[in-house]
C-alpha cells in the first residue's frame, strides 16, 4: 500500500507538471515581430547586388528547365506532367564515372519508377549527349546513361 501511495504521488507530481508546462506553452505568444528578435538573430536581407545575381541564377535554372521541358513533351503521353517528371528527375541519384583515356565522364542515372519514364529520361539524355558539352575546368565530355553503361 506505501509503495501504491508513493506511485500516486509521484504521477500526481508529473501530472502538475504537465499542467504547468501547458499553462506557460498557452501564454507564449505565437508570433513575434522581427523588430522584437535580439541583434544576433534578426534576419538579414541580401544586398541590391546578391539579390540581383540570385534572381539571375533561379532565372537561368527555370529557363533551362523549361527547355528540357518544352523538348520532352511532345515524347510524353500525358505533356502536363513533364515537370513532374523531371523534378524526379533531379531527385534521383546518379552515378559520375570519370574517364581519363577517353576523355569523357559517363553520368549514369539510376531508373526511374517505370519502363516509359526510362524511356523519356533516355531521350532526355540523347539529346544532351548531343550537345557534347564539357565538364567546367576540365576536358571531358559528358555522356549521360539510364542505368548500367
Amino acid at each position: 500500500m506505501q509503495q501504491k501511495a508513493e506511485l500516486n504521488e509521484a504521477i500526481e507530481q508529473q501530472k502538475n507538471a504537465v499542467d504547468a508546462l501547458k499553462k506557460t506553452r498557452k501564454e507564449t505568444p505565437r508570433h513575434m515581430d522581427v523588430n522584437d528578435l535580439p541583434e544576433d538573430q534578426k534576419f538579414k536581407r541580401l544586398s541590391t547586388q546578391s539579390k540581383h545575381l540570385v534572381d539571375t541564377i533561379k532565372m537561368t535554372a527555370y529557363r533551362a528547365e523549361t527547355a528540357m521541358a518544352n523538348s520532352l513533351r511532345e515524347t510524353m503521353s500525358h505533356p502536363d506532367e513533364v515537370r513532374t517528371l523531371l523534378c524526379a528527375l533531379y531527385k534521383t541519384e546518379a552515378d559520375l564515372l570519370p574517364d581519363l583515356e577517353t576523355q569523357t565522364l559517363a553520368i549514369r542515372l539510376l531508373h526511374l519508377a517505370n519502363v516509359m519514364s526510362n524511356n523519356v529520361i533516355e531521350k532526355l539524355c540523347t539529346q544532351l549527349n548531343a550537345t557534347e558539352t564539357r565538364f567546367p575546368r576540365t576536358n571531358l565530355r559528358m555522356v549521360f546513361k539510364v542505368g548500367s553503361i
